[in-house]
C-alpha cells in the first residue's frame, strides 16, 4: 500500500472513531472509569541505548496528565506510550497501530529527530497533531507539516549558540566536528560546523557509524589534526565511547556536544577521569533542588511522581502535555479541533512561555550551557552568559 493511500485509510479510521474514543475508557497509564476519555500517545526511545533522554519527558507529561486527571474533568485523558527505542521502522509500525486500532487524537512526540522525520508524513495525512518536546533537527520545520509541533529550539539555534560560546571561551583557530550517521547527530554537527566557519575557525568533519564500537580511525584522524576543541553532535551512547577512546589515545583538547549527551551516562560511558571538564550545550534549563517558585514546584512534585529529580526535558514533557490539556479543557477532543486549538495557545509554561509559530517552531527558544565536574552535569548558564570553569 502507498504511504498515500496508507494515509488516507489511517485518517478514515481515526476520523470515524472518536466519538467511540471520547465515550469509553482506554488502556493508557492515566484516567479510566466512567468518564469520557481521549486518548494521547507518548512515542520515543523508553527501552534503547538512548532512553535516558526520552524517560524524563515520558515522566512530566504523564505528570501532567495525571494532576489534569485527579481533578475530575468531564473528559479524561488516557497517556498510552509508544516504545519507538528511537527506530524509525518501528515508529513506523507504531503509529499505524497508534492510530488505527488505539485511535489517539494527538500525540507527545516523537523524541528523537529521525523518528519524527519518518512519521511526520503519516501523521500529517491522518490529521493527528504532534507535539515533539525533543526533536531538534531544523528540517523538520520545512516540510510545510501543519499538525507537528514542538516545544524546543532546532540545531540551528543549539548549534550556532555552542559554536559562538566555544569560541569565546577557547578563541580556537582549528575545530574538529564529528557526527554518527543519525539524522539528529549530522544535523547538529552541520550546524556547529557552519557557525565555525563563519567565525574564522578552521574545521576539519568526520562520520562514523552508529552502531560502530571501535572509532580508531576517527580517533587517528582527531589526533593527527591537533584541533583546540572537539564537538560531537550525537547522543551520549556513542559520545561516552568517543570520549572514552579520545583519551585513551592521549587526545586531551576539550570535548564538546549537545543535548543529546545530556546524561550522566556521556560520564559513565568515558569515564569520570576522561569525562571531566565536557561541555554539553541544551535548549533546556532542568529545575534544580535550588529552584524556587514555579520551578522549585515542579521539581519537588517530579520527584514524587517520578522518583528522581528532573532531568532533560522533563519540563518540555509537561508542557507539551499541557498544551493538549488546555485543548480539552475547551472542549476540544477530536484531532482536528485539537490541532485549530494549537495555532492559538499560549501559556506559561515550565520550561518556557509555549507559543507556537505557524510552522510548529516554539516562539521562545534558549540555549544553556552544562560542564562536568567532579563526575557530575554542572548548569553554568544561558550560552550568552557562561563560563567554562577549571
Amino acid at each position: 500500500m502507498s504511504g498515500a493511500r496508507l494515509g488516507r485509510v489511517l485518517a478514515l479510521a481515526a476520523a470515524s472513531s472518536l466519538a467511540l474514543a471520547a465515550c469509553a475508557g482506554g488502556g493508557g497509564d492515566s484516567g479510566g472509569g466512567d468518564a469520557a476519555t481521549v486518548k494521547i500517545g507518548f512515542m520515543g526511545d523508553l527501552t534503547g541505548e538512548n532512553s535516558a533522554i526520552v524517560i524524563p519527558p515520558y515522566n512530566g507529561a504523564k505528570m501532567a496528565i495525571d494532576e489534569y486527571n485527579a481533578t475530575n474533568p468531564k473528559v479524561k485523558i488516557d497517556l498510552i506510550k509508544y516504545d519507538s527505542q528511537g527506530k524509525s521502522d518501528q515508529a513506523t509500525s507504531l503509529i499505524t497501530k497508534a492510530i488505527g486500532s488505539d485511535k489517539i487524537v494527538a500525540l507527545i512526540g516523537p523524541a528523537f529527530s529521525g523518528e519524527s522525520k519518518a512519521i511526520g508524513g503519516t501523521l500529517e495525512e491522518s490529521k493527528i497533531p504532534n507535539i515533539s518536546p525533543s526533536a531538534t533537527n531544523s528540517g523538520l520545520a520545512s516540510n510545510g507539516w501543519k499538525y507537528w509541533h514542538r516545544v524546543v529550539a532546532n540545531d540551528n539555534d543549539q548549534g550556532p549558540d555552542v559554536a559562538d560560546f566555544l569560541v569565546k571561551a577557547k578563541a580556537p583557530k582549528k575545530a574538529f566536528v564529528l557526527s554518527d550517521d543519525q539524522e539528529y547527530s549530522v544535523g547538529l554537527a552541520e550546524a556547529v560546523a557552519k557557525k565555525f566557519t563563519e567565525k574564522g575557525v578552521q574545521v576539519e568533519t568526520d562520520k562514523f557509524s552508529k552502531d560502530a564500537s571501535d572509532y580508531s580511525s576517527t580517533v587517528t584522524k582527531v589526533k593527527s589534526a591537533n584541533p583546540d576543541v572537539i564537538f560531537f553532535g550525537g547522543y551520549y551512547a556513542q559520545g561516552g565511547r568517543l570520549l572514552k577512546q579520545l583519551r585513551d589515545n592521549d587526545v586531551k583538547t576539550l570535548f564538546a556536544s549537545g543535548d543529546g549527551s545530556l546524561d550522566a551516562q556521556l560520564v559513565s560511558g568515558a569515564g569520570e577521569q576522561a569525562a571531566e571538564g565536557a561541555v554539553i550545550a541544551c535548549p533546556c534549563n532542568i529545575p534544580s533542588a535550588e529552584a524556587t517558585g514555579e520551578s522549585k514546584k515542579f521539581f519537588d512534585n517530579y520527584k514524587k511522581s517520578a522518583g528522581s529529580d528532573p532531568a532533560i526535558y522533563s519540563t518540555e514533557g509537561y508542557d507539551a502535555a499541557t498544551a493538549f490539556i488546555k485543548a480539552v479543557q475547551d472542549g476540544k477532543t477530536t484531532s482536528e479541533d485539537i490541532n485549530n486549538f494549537l495555532t492559538s495557545v499560549s501559556f506559561t509554561g515550565i520550561s518556557k512561555p509555549i507559543k507556537f509559530k505557524a510552522n510548529g517552531e516554539p516562539e521562545n527558544n534558549s540555549i544553556f550551557v552544562y560542564q562536568v565536574k567532579g563526575g557530575v552535569l554542572k548548569l553554568l548558564g544561558p550560552s550568552a552568559d557562561a563560563k567554562l570553569e577549571g
